[in-house]
Formats: C-alpha cells, sequence, structure tokens
C-alpha cells in the first residue's frame, strides 16, 4: 500500500463563527501506526513529527481564548499480518486551558505500532468537544492511507447529516495527487514535500484555524476566469510602501487558484501583480471568519521574436515599450517567450540597424510572433587608421545612418541585416575632403564579408 505523509485539519462548528464565539479549541490527532516508524530525511517520521507538533504547541501556549487536546490512533495494538485493531483510538489527553505539556510529554513517549483507523478517529473525535459553542477544530497528522474498511468522506458525509460544518485543509507529503481526489468531498489541499516545507503548512494551518480567515487571489483573464498564473503578487498595507506579503501565484492541483492562510485581517492592502505592465489593485478589504476573493484583471498573451533562415548572430536584445509610452517596459532575448498583459505595444530589435514594429497586438492566450531575416556578418580591414560611418541604402528612400567606425581603426566587425550599404569613410590623418571614399556592398542573411579599405 502507498504510503503518506499529510496533515488533515476538519473545522467543526453548529454554526457560523461569530465575533460572540470567542473560544477556539483545537484536537490534534496524532498518527502512531507502525508505518510512523519509517525513514523520513535521514530521521524517521516519528521523531520529525513529535517536533514539529512540538514547536507548534510551544507557539501556541499564551494563546488567549484557546483550550487544546489530543487524540491518538496505532499506539495500543501492534499490527499483525493477520490482525489490526481498527478500534485502536483513545482520547489522551481532554480539553484543558493548561495542558500544553502533558500534550507534549505524551507524543514524546509514545511508540508507533498498530494500524491506521483514520475514518474511525474522526468519528471519535467528534465527540471529544465538551460542547459546540466554540470554534472546534479537528488537525489530523498522519503518515498512512485509511487501513480499516470506512472512509473519511463518509464519516464527513455523516458529520454534515448531524449538522456538524466540515471544512478540511490537506497537506500530503510526497501524496499522489490521484490520491488527493479521494478527499475532494472533504475540502483544501496543501502538498509538502519536505520536512520544512511540512513545518511551514503546519503554521499556516494552525494560524487559519485561529483566525479563520483565508485569501484566494484570482487573476482573470478577459472572460473574468482565474486561468492567469505564474507571477509574483505583492501586498502592500494600504497606502503605503510597506510590504506585508510575498507570494508566487500558484494554481492548486485541482486547478484552481491556491488557498492563503496567512493573511492578517485587521488591515486594507495594495496588491500589485507583476506582470508586464504590473496590475495594481488599491484598498482592498479581508472579512474577518471569511474566505476573502481578491481578484486583478491579468489577461496576458505571449510575445516571441524568432529569426528566419540562417544568421550570424543570435543573441538580439528586444526592447519593448506599451503603445505611446517612451519608458522601457522589458528587453527580452531573441527566442524568449515573453508575457505581456493583453493590448498593443512597440517593439524595437536591437539589430544593426534597428527594426520596428509599432502597434504589435497581444491577444489573450496567444502567442505573437515576430520573425525578422538572419544577420550577416562584414569585417571591414584598412592598412591604415580611418574614420567612417556606415548607411543603409533603400530605394526611394534617403540613406539611413547605421553606425560609426572605430575612430581611427585598422579592423571592425559587424553584424548587419540583409541589405544594400555604403560605407562613407578616409583615412584618418588626411586634411582634406578630397580624400572621402565610398564603397558599397551588399550583406546576405548568414553570410560573411569581408570589405578592404
Amino acid at each position: 500500500m502507498l504510503r503518506i505523509t499529510f496533515i488533515l485539519a476538519l473545522i467543526l462548528s453548529t454554526g457560523l463563527y461569530t465575533q460572540a464565539q470567542e473560544l477556539t479549541r483545537i484536537l490534534f490527532i496524532f498518527d502512531a501506526s507502525n508505518s510512523m516508524n519509517g525513514k523520513w530525511e535521514g530521521s524517521t517520521k516519528i521523531v520529525l513529527a513529535r517536533e514539529i507538533l512540538g514547536e507548534a504547541i510551544d507557539e501556541l501556549q499564551g494563546t488567549p481564548n484557546l483550550e487544546i487536546a489530543l487524540r491518538v490512533y496505532g499506539h495500543q495494538s501492534p499490527v499483525t499480518p493477520t490482525f489490526q485493531d481498527c478500534d485502536d483510538t483513545k482520547l489522551e489527553v481532554p480539553f484543558g486551558p493548561d495542558n500544553y505539556t502533558r500534550i507534549k510529554n505524551f507524543v514524546n513517549r509514545v511508540e508507533p505500532k498498530g494500524t491506521t483507523p483514520i475514518a474511525r478517529s474522526l468519528e471519535a473525535a467528534a465527540e471529544d468537544f465538551p460542547d459546540a459553542n466554540a470554534r472546534n477544530v479537528i488537525i489530523l497528522i498522519t503518515d498512512g492511507l485509511e487501513a480499516c474498511d470506512q472512509f473519511p468522506c463518509e464519516v464527513a458525509r455523516k458529520l454534515k447529516e448531524k449538522e456538524i460544518n466540515v471544512t478540511p485543509f490537506v497537506v500530503g507529503l510526497g501524496i499522489d495527487l490521484k490520491y488527493l481526489n479521494e478527499f475532494d468531498c472533504i475540502g483544501r489541499f496543501y502538498e509538502a514535500s519536505t520536512a520544512e516545507s511540512f513545518r511551514k503548512v503546519m503554521k499556516s494551518v494552525i494560524s487559519d484555524a485561529l483566525l479563520n480567515t483565508t485569501a484566494q487571489i484570482n487573476l482573470n483573464d478577459l472572460s473574468g476566469k482565474p486561468t492567469e498564473t505564474n507571477t509574483t503578487v505583492f501586498l502592500y498595507k494600504a497606502g503605503t510602501s510597506e510590504l506585508k506579503y510575498t507570494f508566487m501565484h500558484t494554481m492548486n492541483f485541482k486547478g484552481v487558484p491556491d488557498t492563503i492562510v496567512v493573511i492578517d485581517p485587521a488591515m486594507q492592502y495594495d496588491m500589485v501583480v507583476n506582470t508586464l505592465p504590473k496590475v495594481m489593485v488599491k484598498d482592498l478589504k479581508l472579512y474577518k471568519g471569511q474566505h476573502n476573493i481578491l481578484p486583478a484583471n491579468c489577461p496576458q498573451g505571449m510575445l516571441k521574436v524568432r529569426i528566419q533562415g540562417p544568421s550570424k548572430k543570435y543573441d538580439v536584445k528586444i526592447r519593448v515599450t506599451q503603445k505611446g509610452k517612451s519608458e522601457t517596459l522589458n528587453v527580452q532575448e531573441l527566442n524568449d517567450i515573453q508575457r505581456y498583459i493583453v493590448g498593443e505595444y512597440d517593439v524595437e530589435i536591437l539589430t544593426l540597424p534597428r527594426i520596428y514594429y509599432n502597434s504589435v497586438k497581444i491577444d489573450q492566450s496567444q502567442h505573437t510572433y515576430l520573425d525578422i531575416d538572419g544577420s550577416g556578418q562584414v569585417d571591414f580591414i584598412s592598412h591604415k587608421g580611418i574614420v567612417g560611418q556606415i548607411f543603409l541604402i533603400e530605394e526611394g528612400k534617403k540613406d539611413q545612418w547605421v553606425c560609426d567606425l572605430p575612430d581611427n581603426s585598422l579592423k571592425s566587425r559587424y553584424f548587419l541585416q540583409p541589405g544594400k550599404y555604403k560605407v562613407v569613410y578616409r583615412i584618418k590623418e588626411a586634411v582634406s575632403t578630397d580624400y572621402t571614399t565610398v564603397k558599397p556592398f551588399t550583406v546576405k542573411p548568414g553570410a560573411q564579408l569581408t570589405v578592404n579599405l
């Protein structure tokens, strides 16, 4: 059987949370089944779980209006090839105002030995709370699949039938995402791949249990659907430059924006989405005790500049500005794909000579391609130092300056776009304009040319 590690946090209450219900009760359900003896990151799962739970309990000490308790399963009856005790679950430390040390001591001495009755532990845990006049929270720490003949989803259904609301948080370590779908009836999921990420998620789940305030950042496309992602989001204290939170926007395994659980609802925020150009939404308000949606309109498309045919130079820069604005928005590389907010842009490709595209349209979720010809290589060689300039010759147009030759140079190399050119030069030491020389030449894509001066 596939073995995994995850935290399942279930918020159970008989009604909506209000300011009047100040008391919070957190019941930790701790897995002490035999599989917790397994190795994980240079230690064992039981050792790391004790450590992480101990840290969480230490941080909870002194929290006002909080009571905690401990239920353990898999610690009373050893599992054998022919027997597993599916009723091996027990409330070891009941709720109390100051039982932190008792819980830590029990967890530190318990030895894993039995099976994994997740569903029965959840069902029994509903009776562990003294009453419903509080926010009643269950945090289940386990490393195994349900090993008995019941299903956590069925338990969740029964709890709801008893008018007990269930809101979960699942954190999986190396979990098979297909397995997570079995918990779809329960709620939100968080994946952890290391002990450190497991520790961070534990803090997040507890923070959410205490605050009961979550947020979901929706980066909407043109149709208003939250399909955009993979960009950094900043949350500033509203009206200031005080950065409070930084998130790399993520879609969860269901393909919807991930839920943020560590966020303070006591202030308003200015949200900056670091797209190109950036999108700002000001004065966002979070509602305590609710799941908040923070929307931003960020429809994006992609721009790529490509070379057609052979070329002597591939490290070309591309300068992008918003249409009608002079400020550089971005400088991207040739063949790179860069996302931009839907709209029109002016593009300057830093070849010799420069190539300009005005009013380039970026469409929702579409690629816009700009194709340019490959350059040729031109070497200028002289037996004496010269001064000179290169010009592009186009029929029906005035000659266009391309660049200056290095002052007093004997050799120089340029990568020029295909076309007809001329170099105008004279010997540096000459004291008369009569020494001016004009020499035409033609550049072909991917070709190499030597011009003797």
